[in-house]
């Protein structure tokens, strides 16, 4: 009976031991942006409530990634630059999460007049879109501007003085399923990329 009972908490040392040696190995992404410390909480920087419509003629609004973890971006659909490595690079995003009804890509036109349903449904097409999954957001231009500028923390403008007229940043944002922003990514890096998408699956355990 004494030998069982030493058994016994020998393995529960063990079990106890891998779960603390586990916890502290455990990889945490920082929380980018500005934070407010109210008494003993801390308030960070999140994405603020928007309202848009996708390549189906879809709302979708800040409820639609309610606790999912989700890439944001900026492009435009006649853009010969940097915006057809950018969504090539979110055809590996979106394949490495297709089944994961969890992670969802958001990708925001900076030049909604020419960029209608039915132009932003084309392109999404000729990328393989995955319906839910992947949504092409176009919408009040200001509103899109003050969103990139306001909330994800990066560049979207127009008359800068390029050739194609329209000036956008070429980060990926990661956004957690607390809206807070977790990472940013040279979309046009394949090894930048693939970070993104090792940083995701982090987020995924930081939430089970």
């Amino acid at each position: 009976m004494r030998l069982l009972l030493l058994a016994t908490l020998f393995f529960s040392l063990i079990f106890a031991a891998c779960k603390t040696g586990s916890g502290k190995n455990k990889q945490v992404l920082p929380i980018y942006g500005e934070k407010t410390v109210l008494g003993t909480d801390t308030v960070y920087h999140t994405i603020q409530p928007f309202f848009f419509t996708n390549q189906y003629n879809e709302k979708i609004t800040e409820k639609t990634v309610d606790h999912k973890i989700y890439v944001a971006d900026f492009f435009f659909a006649t853009c010969q630059s940097i915006c057809p490595q950018m969504s090539s690079q979110l055809v590996e995003v979106q394949n490495a999460f297709k089944n994961d009804k969890d992670v969802l890509i958001l990708s925001h036109t900076v030049n909604p007049m020419h960029d209608t349903v039915e132009v932003l449904n084309g392109y999404a097409k000729s990328y393989g879109a995955i319906k839910g999954k992947w949504h092409f957001l176009t919408g009040n231009k200001k509103e899109i501007y003050d969103l990139a500028k306001n909330s994800y923390l990066v560049n979207a403008l127009q008359d800068d003085g390029t050739p194609e007229g329209f000036l956008h940043s070429e980060l990926f944002v990661l956004v957690d399923s607390q809206k807070r922003i977790r990472g940013s990514y040279d979309g046009t890096d394949s090894v930048a990329v693939k970070k993104l998408i090792d940083d995701i699956k982090i987020l995924k355990q930081e939430i089970n």
